[in-house]
């Protein structure tokens, strides 16, 4: 296994520059997921570690081996892609011991490797079948072995979910989370699927342009985003303007909420940051930010409220489920809000201003 240090790299394509100046460590045996929208350069950044793309600048280790010139097939890699990529023409086992042969082991070895990873994955019952018999997920468990049989020192996995239904997809989450943990070697691995990645990671970066918005756990990416963008893209979150006065946040109506981590922080305009779980309906207080009830949507364990506020923003609040009646479209309400979680964003939303000197770095 391998911690995998990136220094400064730089991806360039002619004139356009895709990573401009990216670095990051992925700890030995964690597993590492690169969450962005298409096109921010997180598989580019993939197959720079895998050797398939070209190193314009900086540098790539695997543990002490800088590998930036190294052959992909000397670096140890496994890899899983979006579409299988399995062989058409081959038996499940014949797919799982192919890399075994290429490296030439002998054969007890490879039956043996090939029956563990087999188990393993719970495709041993598939193992004289065709590929064009198997499901979906039953075709990705098969690469997933396949990556895994040769005890790669990392194992790189693009997209390798996009092509399953919702329920399968849910099923191969829990698979590829356990079998990680199982093995334990050091994982990247890429989604543009924000549910996804908070729910098999051990660390996150989110993506935007070629460039490390925040780097942190799935907690903390979702509850101290440092930025707007990482607060808008994971998770659904309302951004409602407002005013920092005294350490305190000043909405429109003069509704004001002490905030613990804006102790230091200067009187200016900013935007915050708050869930739609966050705010706290209260059809007959007074204090709180004024709105009125606009649409509702019951899903049984919850009710999603969607409230115009006083200053015509929209805002969207989930609540528990009640057994009395839901309030109704035109319905005043007033919202509170749950001071310790919501975020504090400077005005053109670069920095969050709560996160403090624990969260620096």
């Amino acid at each position: 296994m391998s911690k995998i240090v990136i220094r400064d790299a730089v991806k360039k394509y002619g004139d356009n520059t895709v990573i401009p100046d990216l670095s990051a460590e992925i700890k030995d045996g964690e597993l590492f997921t690169l969450l962005g929208p298409s096109g921010c350069g997180k598989t580019t950044l993939l197959r720079m570690i895998a050797g398939f793309n070209s190193i314009e600048g900086g540098d790539f280790y695997f543990n002490e081996t800088r590998i930036n010139d190294m052959d992909p097939s000397k670096r140890n890699i496994g890899m899983v892609f979006q579409n299988y990529a399995i062989f058409p023409n081959m038996s499940v086992r014949d797919n799982v011991a192919f890399g075994l042969k290429n490296r030439k082991l002998d054969k007890d070895t490879i039956q043996k490797r090939t029956d563990e990873y087999l188990n393993l994955m719970q495709i041993s019952q598939f193992s004289e079948r065709m590929p064009n018999q198997l499901s979906g997920g039953q075709q990705q468990r098969v690469a997933l072995a396949r990556a895994l049989v040769i005890s790669p020192d990392v194992l790189l996995m693009d997209e390798p979910l996009s092509n399953l239904d919702a329920k399968l997809r849910l099923e191969m989450r829990r698979v590829i989370r356990h079998t990680q943990q199982n093995v334990g070697i050091t994982t990247v691995y890429v989604t543009h699927d924000q549910e996804e990645a908070m729910a098999i990671s051990d660390t996150i970066a989110v993506m935007k342009d070629g460039v490390i918005q925040h780097i942190g756990t799935p907690k903390d990416i979702y509850q101290r985003p440092k930025n707007v963008f990482v607060a808008t893209f994971i998770g659904r979150t309302n951004m409602v303007p407002a005013r920092v006065e005294n350490g305190s946040v000043v909405f429109g109506n003069g509704y004001r909420v002490a905030i613990g981590g804006l102790k230091n922080a200067k009187d200016q305009e900013v935007q915050c940051s708050i869930r739609p779980e966050e705010f706290i309906i209260n059809a007959n207080g007074k204090e709180g930010i004024h709105g009125t009830v606009r649409e509702y949507t019951y899903l049984g364990l919850n009710t999603h409220y969607y409230v115009e506020t006083e200053d015509g923003t929209s805002v969207e609040i989930i609540e528990e489920s009640s057994i009395e009646d839901e309030l109704k479209p035109g319905q005043q309400v007033v919202l509170e809000i749950k001071a310790q979680k919501v975020n504090v964003f400077t005005k053109d939303g670069s920095c969050n201003l709560v996160r403090g000197e624990a969260y620096e770095g």
